[in-house]
């Protein structure tokens, strides 16, 4: 069926990050970097409840991508995967979880679920072994990538024409700059393993972008340092630059920390 692969960003954004995605199969979440509460709000929103969450899919142990893992494994039974490192590096974070529910997904992997083949690869980021995924289902892919410093062969080469793309467009390079933040922070932010601007992001994209492509979420925008129309009209421009139609040959689409994107056929 054309409409049995869908997808929610439900929260995405230096405040916090959480996505919903649906087979016939399955009902899984990438991250749940908010209150377990939250969370159930966004579901709720669009028209779906964590019960019917099987799997929870970890990248990293930061804050923003950790808070509600403890609370909705517990709640609900989901099975939670991540890689060896990151389980480590949670391990004390997240509280008790029963040990059957932690299950290893090593970078640079596929791991096949059904009608849903979950594909890891690894990104550049200070985190013990971050890593993100994309999810393939009926000969279509969803593709995700923030909190990363800079995108190498692999990651390019997993995000070519896929049909629907999550691409971080964290900050306004001028913003960082001049902004409140400390100089030690700025670097980070910009250095190789920290964050893509509004620019990375879109050049990245202008590379990606095939004919399969027709959804592109712009995530983890910093509430400090960009700003929602800055970073659409910085990859819409980036874009049109690079000869794209940006009204015509996909849609570019914002998240945010607060509210979740409709649910959407991929």
């Amino acid at each position: 069926m054309a409409d049995d692969f869908k997808v929610s960003m439900l929260a995405s954004g230096s405040a916090g990050n959480v996505t919903y995605i649906e087979t016939p199969q399955h009902k899984v979440l990438v991250d749940a970097g908010l209150s377990g509460k939250k969370i159930d709000e966004l579901m709720k929103s669009i028209g779906k409840s964590l019960q019917d969450v099987d799997k929870l899919f970890i990248t990293h142990e930061h804050t923003d991508h950790l808070k509600g893992v403890g609370v909705l494994a517990r709640k609900y039974g989901m099975d939670l995967y991540a890689n060896d490192k990151t389980w480590a590096a949670i391990d004390g974070k997240i509280g008790k979880v029963d040990t059957a529910q932690k299950h290893v997904f090593q970078r640079d992997s596929t791991q096949l679920f059904g009608d849903l083949d979950v594909e890891s690869y690894a990104v550049s980021h200070d985190a013990a072994d971050p890593q993100f995924y994309a999810f393939h289902h009926d000969n279509k892919t969803f593709a995700m990538l923030t909190d990363t410093g800079y995108v190498n062969a692999k990651i390019a080469s997993v995000f070519k024409n896929a049909d629907a793309i999550l691409m971080e467009a964290n900050h306004d390079i001028e913003m960082l700059r001049y902004g409140s933040y400390a100089w030690s922070l700025k670097q980070r932010i910009l250095g190789d393993e920290g964050h893509l601007s509004n620019v990375d992001g879109a050049e990245n994209l202008s590379k990606m972008i095939g004919r399969n492509t027709k959804q592109i979420y712009l995530g983890h925008l910093s509430q400090e340092n960009n700003q929602v129309p800055l970073a659409h009209l910085t990859v819409e421009q980036i874009l049109q630059e690079h000869d794209f139609d940006v009204t015509n040959d996909f849609k570019l689409l914002d998240t945010s920390p607060d509210w979740a994107t409709p649910l959407t056929e991929i």
